[in-house]
């Protein structure tokens, strides 16, 4: 089984991402963490990679096709695989299909996961980071949270600056430019199932594997 997570910042891909994985074993498939492991490894896209980054530009997307294309032809990948916060453009995505096509490889099901605009701007500016274990809470589904004091370790709790109103909403702004586009291009290729992200997060996965067969 191979899937695409879909959905604005706050919509809650990374929580039903880490779900998937634990009941079917996917392979997790991260930009972010195939840029990092690429790098360390010094695989050639990772070397390109490091290049771009050493002059704090951004990584172009033949790279970051590159780096995917790559971490798609490693072993653990045969017994499925979920792609999360890629590809983020059309672009990407056709350039994606483009890859996928010459592995042999295919999606199974897109899933967008949709959640009204101001349920996410609650959720984002509600979150809460610790400083001392890292841990992400959220003041307004985690009473435990609200005193500033992390529940797990004891350390104070922050508010990231990515997680202002004036910030989330510029993040929510740029996601309807260049991502939100996705829902139409893979309703089109006849992939996409829609999911309503505003429940709980259990009934939200209900719905995920109801949405992809499983």
């Amino acid at each position: 089984m191979n899937v695409m997570l879909l959905g604005a910042p706050g919509a809650g891909k990374g929580t039903q991402a880490a779900k998937l994985i634990e009941r079917y074993g996917l392979a997790h498939i991260s930009t972010g963490d195939i840029l990092r492991d690429a790098v360390t490894r010094g695989t050639p896209m990772g070397v390109a990679a490091k290049s771009f980054m050493d002059k704090g530009e951004l990584v172009p997307d033949f790279v970051v096709i590159g780096l995917v294309k790559e971490r798609l032809q490693r072993p653990d990948i045969k017994g499925g695989f979920i792609l999360d916060g890629f590809p983020r453009t059309v672009a990407q995505a056709q350039s994606l299909g483009d890859v996928l096509k010459e592995l042999g490889l295919k999606l199974d099901a897109v899933v967008s996961i949709e959640v009204n605009r101001a349920s996410l701007v609650n959720r984002l500016t509600a979150r809460r980071t610790c400083k001392e274990c890292g841990g992400i809470f959220n003041v307004a589904t985690q009473p435990a949270a609200a005193s500033g004091v992390c529940p797990t370790c004891g350390g104070a709790l922050y508010q990231r600056d990515d997680d202002t109103v004036e910030t989330v909403t510029n993040r929510l702004d740029v996601y309807d430019r260049s991502t939100a586009p996705l829902v139409d291009y893979y309703r089109k290729a006849g992939l996409l199932k829609t999911v309503d992200g505003n429940a709980s997060a259990d009934h939200v996965f209900s719905q995920v594997v109801a949405a992809i067969g499983g």
